[in-house]
């Protein structure tokens, strides 16, 4: 009978990750290497409603996942078994935005002291100055050749040091150390890894590009086809626009001298033919050329009449008075 329930438990887990990661559109693979349940706790009530946190064995997930690409050939499935490595977990967003589930997550880091063997995530180095302990303590330094003195009753390092490194393990020592100083240098949570989106895995550096980015990159892209279908004279739809605006200004060219008009060449015809009118009727256009020639022209007379002076200066002097 134990067994029995627990094949149906099994199942029943199966069926719960299928149809999450067929039925939403939207799913994190976050990083879970040092948190705590009572972390995990917490980002589950605060997400509870919007979405969904999947934890499990990675050959438990790989199991269910493998099964429901044999149901699901279309979903991606087999990209996201295959992006299961190491300690990870999934966060299916059901009823809300990857950015309030990251925003969810970095609330939940929690502060953690260095333990012996563990590797570094973070540079860190004891300032100089006075440290807080007693002169009894000292063997903490000597044993990591910090340079120390005695001032006032307790130790003060004589120049700053550099006690981790990042991706370096923390030794005995420097473990020991930090928790007698009461440092805590390192924090851990949640980290985001990939995302899995229409049927693909991304790396989680896409969730911090900005639509206006996109876009800036989209348009930039339909310039250069543009340009190129122009230069071998394919037709694009890019470049469309610009063969008919192209062809537009030498028809308009050709029909400027000769007396013949239709409704498109009109108001470029009476531009032509009368420029003042127009730029009368558009002051907002002309307002600018007219208000930087004024002051260059005032200042060329003044430069003309000041030479002007000056050569009358020179002609009126007399070497001998």
């Amino acid at each position: 009978m134990p067994n029995a329930e627990k094949l149906a438990k099994k199942q029943e887990y199966f069926e719960k990750l299928i149809d999450l990661a067929v039925n939403t559109s939207n799913t994190l693979l976050v990083g879970i290497d040092h948190v705590a349940s009572k972390q995990m706790q917490q980002i589950r009530q605060e997400l509870l409603g919007k979405a969904v946190v999947l934890m499990g064995k990675n050959t438990r997930i790989r199991k269910g996942l493998t099964i429901g690409h044999e149901r699901h050939p279309e979903a991606g499935l087999d990209k996201l078994r295959a992006a299961m490595v190491g300690n990870k977990g999934m966060i299916f967003a059901t009823n809300c935005t990857l950015d309030y589930i990251r925003d969810v997550l970095k609330k939940h880091w929690k502060p953690s002291a260095a333990k012996a063997g563990q590797v570094s995530m973070v540079d860190l180095s004891l300032p100089s100055g006075p440290t807080g302990m007693d002169p009894s303590q000292t063997s903490f330094f000597q044993a990591l050749n910090i340079a120390t003195k005695i001032v006032k009753g307790q130790i003060e390092l004589i120049s700053e040091f550099p006690l981790i490194k990042d991706g370096e393990k923390v030794s005995a020592s420097a473990a020991a150390l930090l928790t007698k100083l009461g440092i805590r240098p390192f924090a851990y949570g949640m980290i985001v890894k990939q995302v899995f989106q229409d049927a693909c895995v991304f790396d989680a550096a896409v969730l911090d590009i900005a639509d206006s980015e996109l876009i800036q990159k989209f348009m930039a892209g339909v310039a250069n086809m543009a340009a190129f279908s122009r230069e071998v004279g394919i037709p694009t739809e890019a470049g469309v626009p610009h063969m008919f605006g192209n062809a537009f200004r030498n028809v308009a060219a050709l029909v400027s001298d000769i007396d013949f008009t239709f409704k498109e060449v009109e108001p470029v015809k009476a531009f032509l033919e009368n420029p003042e009118a127009y730029a009368a009727a558009n002051p907002v256009a002309s307002a600018p050329a007219a208000a930087g020639g004024g002051p260059a022209k005032e200042e060329k007379k003044v430069e003309k009449k000041a030479e002007e002076e000056e050569e009358e200066a020179d002609m009126d002097f007399d070497l001998f008075g």
